[in-house]
């Protein structure tokens, strides 16, 4: 860019100063979690350096815990529990300060939130309360000699940040999630001593805790306060507009940065199907900068600049906080400042990532199929080895595996024809970014189509459905069949692993590839879902969009199970019930005949009936690899015909949006990786060997 003309975004890249450190920039990588923790200090390491090489200019740990009673196992987080955990952080902080970043650590005591399960010590909390979990647990209220403890570890945690490196050290007060938040909480803090009752009592605990951590490290280190201003639960919980205000107004000016956001974590890391805009949180913590005179941090899921600096120039934060969009791309600042808007692979809100801390695995993103393995498998996001190889490769099917393997292919230099049977690129994109809600997922698609229509070896067939021998009778080296999968309509999934039986000549039955295809269907609908995640429940909402009348069925106890660990399987109920879907829970489906479908408890066996017009069953789907199983057949009778021939995506085993481009990703990767002859072995963290 001309050094005479203003760069489009220029408050974006202007330093400020931090209490006594200066970030270099305006982009803050808000602490977040990534399944890897104190058990894979390796990886942990290389994740948080690859965003501060892509330009962050503040880079933070997820939580820390402070002390043994605050273990949230099995869940990996930080630790800071004594001096051995210095030097695991001590990498983190030399690989982000290497790259020109601030290294920030979020201390935190979880209190009533975790069991302490591997150190099995009682919890404490403010008062008697079980842990949040349906663990049997139960927080013991402290005493006055917790408090002072716990004051205490917060300031021996503090010194070991500063010890480490840490540039910003946290005091954490949010989603719900910590001892000092649960303080400020008269529904979890019944006192009667100093600590409890008004709100200047309430808050003592937190300030005292600033005010000691400022003292003990705050000539070195910046001390950031993260606090939830708002929990959306109206009277009942803590309120913006009335004592998250007053809270706000008594700190103000002892932290040197407030971190502010929402509460509990479903509302602050919404998903795009039910927060659709960028700076969501907005309404709820703009007056965070009318009261105090320090620096501002907030998120909203942002990924446009023209948002971004929105926020700054309207005075509503000083820093762009992000967490999801740091994990779809950890090149955005770098791809803002070089204006190379459209290089930017954009969150879409759909909560893999946050799935995977929830199930202890280590993090992934759909968009960036890189993280979580800049270490286990040196991949890093932007660069990739390229290939002194110009063999010619040939992709089936451009959907997210097949989009995402042609573009790691031509990445890597090498010639690829992309064949799609349809019109369009994108797959199972296509249908679902259309459903209520799920429109943020068509990103996925666009953004490796505007990629491979800027690259010169990608010649692209739409209307191009291939058959074996059209595969045989090419000279392409490398072939990946990449066609997707379909919906069954035999109902066989986790409940029914033979099936269902039912009359399709009485009761017709319907799939989502047929809604999709646009067949017609009756008035009255029975939604059987037995896959748990999304598609059940954003089908029965788009259905009563179109007048339909639904009842949704699902043998588990509660609709779309698995959106739990996405954040949203309360949003999601909730809002069926608003829109009057009737919801039947803990039933299977066993058969059905003219406009009945049989049903049993999947406790009691007892059989029970409703009556419906059709089913949709939404139970699993089947792998389309009828292409890739007769080309391996031509080819075993045509030996060498082929140096690579594999299956990939759904077609090879149906799973989420994420899989899939993991999937293309990693069969593109593993053609420059020579090292072992099965590529899907990674480094692992092993223990040290006992003394």
């Amino acid at each position: 860019m001309n050094k005479a003309t203003p760069h489009p975004f220029a408050p974006l890249f202007e330093p400020l100063a931090i209490g006594p450190v200066t970030a270099k920039n305006r982009f803050y990588q808000v602490p977040h979690c990534t399944g890897l923790g104190h058990a894979n200090p390796k990886a942990e390491v290389a994740l948080r350096a690859t965003k501060a090489e892509g330009g962050w200019g503040v880079v933070c740990t997820q939580e820390v815990e402070i002390h043994p009673s605050s273990d949230i196992s099995p869940a990996l987080e930080g630790r800071m529990w004594d001096d051995d955990d210095i030097p695991m952080h001590a990498a983190m902080t030399d690989a982000v300060h290497e790259h020109g970043a601030l290294a920030g650590i979020e201390l935190v005591h979880n209190g009533q939130h975790c069991a302490n399960l591997g150190t099995r010590i009682p919890p404490i909390a403010p008062a008697h309360r079980p842990v949040d979990s349906y663990y049997p647990v139960q927080a013991r209220a402290m005493n006055k000699t917790d408090i002072r403890n716990m004051r205490q570890w917060y300031v021996d945690a503090a010194i070991r940040s500063r010890q480490a490196g840490y540039d910003i050290v946290y005091v954490y007060a949010g989603h719900n999630m910590a001892t000092l938040m649960h303080f400020l909480l008269p529904r979890y803090n019944d006192r009667v001593d100093e600590y409890g009752g008004s709100i200047s009592n309430r808050v003592r605990l937190l300030q005292e805790t600033l005010c000691d951590v400022r003292d003990a490290v705050g000539e070195h280190c910046a001390i950031a306060m993260r606090l939830a201003v708002d929990e959306l639960l109206g009277k009942g919980g803590l309120q913006a507009e009335d004592e998250g205000r007053e809270i706000v107004s008594m700190l103000a000016d002892i932290p040197d940065l407030w971190d502010v956001n929402i509460s509990g974590w479903d509302n602050d890391s919404a998903t795009a199907r039910f927060e659709p805009d960028e700076g969501y949180q907005e309404k709820y913590t703009s007056f965070v900068k009318q009261l105090v005179n320090k620096p501002v941090v907030g998120v909203g899921r942002f990924t446009s600049p023209t948002t971004m600096v929105s926020q700054i120039n309207r005075g509503v934060l000083d820093f762009i906080g992000a967490a999801r969009p740091s994990i779809a791309d950890p090149f955005l600042p770098n791809k803002i400042l070089a204006n190379d808007i459209e290089a930017i692979r954009e969150c879409i809100g759909c909560n893999i990532c946050v799935s995977s801390d929830n199930v202890v695995s280590p993090i992934r993103c759909t968009q960036n199929p890189t993280m979580g393995e800049e270490w286990r498998r040196g991949w890093h996001p932007e660069r990739t080895v390229k290939s002194q190889r110009t063999e010619q490769t040939l992709v089936v099917g451009a959907g997210p595996a097949g989009l995402e393997c042609a573009h790691q292919l031509a990445k890597q230099g090498y010639p690829v024809m992309l064949a799609e049977a349809g019109l369009d690129v994108g797959g199972r994109l296509l249908n679902e970014c259309r459903l209520p809600g799920l429109a943020s997922y068509r990103r996925v698609r666009d953004y490796r189509a505007q990629q491979l229509s800027a690259m010169g070896n990608v010649e692209l067939l739409l209307d191009n459905r291939l058959i074996a021998q059209d595969i045989i009778d090419t000279d392409f080296a490398h072939v990946f069949i990449a066609t997707g999968s379909q919906w069954r309509r035999d109902g066989m999934g986790r409940a029914h692993p033979l099936g269902i039986n039912i009359d399709k000549a009485a009761l017709p039955v319907f799939t989502p590839d047929d809604i999709f295809a646009g067949s017609e269907l009756p008035k009255h609908v029975l939604v059987y879902d037995d896959d748990h995640y999304y598609m059940g429940g954003v089908l029965a909402e788009s259905l009563v969009a179109k007048g339909h009348t639904v009842t949704l069925v699902t043998p588990a106890n509660c609709v779309s199970a698995w959106t739990e660990h996405t954040l949203e399987q309360h949003k999601i109920q909730a809002r069926l019930l608003h829109l009057g879907v009737k919801v039947i829970v803990s039933q299977a489906l066993r058969s059905a005949n003219s406009n009945t479908a049989l049903l049993n408890c999947v406790y009691s066996n007892t059989p029970t009936s409703i009556n419906t017009d059709a089913i949709i069953m939404v139970t699993s789907r089947s792998p389309l690899d009828n292409l890739y199983t007769q080309s391996s057949q031509l080819a075993e009778a045509n030996p060498g015909q082929f140096k690579t021939l594999i299956n990939i995506g759904d077609s090879l085993s149906p799973s989420t949006v994420a899989a899939a481009v993991y999937a293309g990703h990693l069969a593109a990767r593993a053609l420059e990786d020579n090292t072992s002859k099965e590529h899907l072995f990674f480094r692992r963290e092993m223990s040290q060997s006992p003394a």
